[in-house]
């Protein structure tokens, strides 16, 4: 059943300081029974699910380090609907997950970067927020994976980014332009005024849209915190909003073994499970994802790209 929902409710907590800055990346799980979508009022509507869009020829690196624009970018490509896409004017959905039933999961990997992160490698504190261990791995045994990306980070990664564009498997979605918060009270965060929230995430759909592949309209805001004004914002973009009902808590984890329970005891069909991608900040997530894989398989559970998982829901 479809019911209105503005805001992820509180359940597991992940909070970890970013190095060399303020700013964290804090996951909230919702509950079993958390509703898919919420409708463009905040009524029990359901939206239009999402579809598979084509996969644009990868850019060339000069093309993704020409400076993007501000404007409002289409939710369309070449004439086929774009994952996530919804209609223009509308609150943005949100979901949570895709239908319970089938046998596939999506595997979602934040890249967070905050003006602290960047402070932090300049001055050679951390090594790289760029875990290519889990890039490895994903080509290796050719796993389709989703990856929400902040605009900074791709600046930073432009390499990286083309890599992951590269591949017909990964999706590319949008995660901010700076990892800032647009509620009031999310945690430890650098906030933004909600005012300039739809310029933040056109900016980083343009900064992503260069370097081509299976881009998608799909969003997920930093520390899943949002309320109806922040929906509200997103209206013009014409995008969906991705939460996710599966916390690996792997940022700053000392361990992997709590990474690989915290998956595979809540993952069901249809899950979204988060993750990240930021290696100093998530260096246990590589060590845990064969071992989170091979739970998957054992469940009988495949991943599949994000727009395959949520289709139909």
């Amino acid at each position: 059943m479809i019911r209105a929902r503005i805001r992820p409710s509180l359940g597991v907590l992940v909070v970890a300081a970013v190095l060399g800055g303020a700013g964290c990346e804090a996951s909230r799980v919702p509950p079993p029974d958390q509703p898919v979508f919420v409708g463009s009022s905040g009524s029990s509507t359901p939206s239009v699910a999402p579809s598979v869009g084509a996969s644009p020829t990868v850019a060339s690196s000069s093309a993704a380090a020409s400076p993007p624009s501000t404007g409002v970018p289409s939710p369309t490509a070449a004439g086929a609907r774009v994952p996530g896409a919804t209609p223009i004017g509308t609150r943005a959905p949100v979901v949570n997950h895709g239908p319970r039933t089938g046998n596939k999961v999506a595997l979602t990997f934040d890249a967070d970067m905050t003006d602290g992160m960047l402070a932090s490698l300049r001055a050679g504190r951390v090594k790289s927020y760029a875990n290519l261990r889990i890039l490895d791995l994903l080509e290796r045994d050719q796993v389709p994976a989703t990856f929400f990306l902040t605009g900074k980070w791709v600046q930073r990664y432009p390499d990286v980014t083309r890599r992951i564009a590269g591949n017909p498997r990964f999706e590319l979605a949008n995660h901010t332009y700076g990892h800032a918060a647009f509620t009031g009270d999310c945690y430890d965060l650098p906030s933004q005024p909600v005012g300039e929230l739809r310029g933040d995430v056109a900016k980083t759909f343009e900064v992503i849209k260069p370097y081509g592949g299976r881009q998608t309209r799909y969003f997920r805001f930093p520390g899943l915190c949002h309320d109806a004004a922040a929906l509200d914002a997103l209206a013009p973009l014409g995008v969906t909003v991705v939460d996710g009902d599966v916390v690996s808590g792997d940022p700053f984890a000392k361990a992997w073994k709590p990474l690989v329970r915290a998956v595979l005891d809540h993952v069901r069909p249809g899950s979204v499970v988060i993750m990240h991608v930021t290696e100093a900040n998530a260096a246990m997530t590589d060590e845990a994802l064969p071992h989170i894989l091979a739970g998957l398989r054992e469940r009988g559970l495949t991943p599949a790209p994000l727009s395959e998982v949520l289709a139909g829901a």
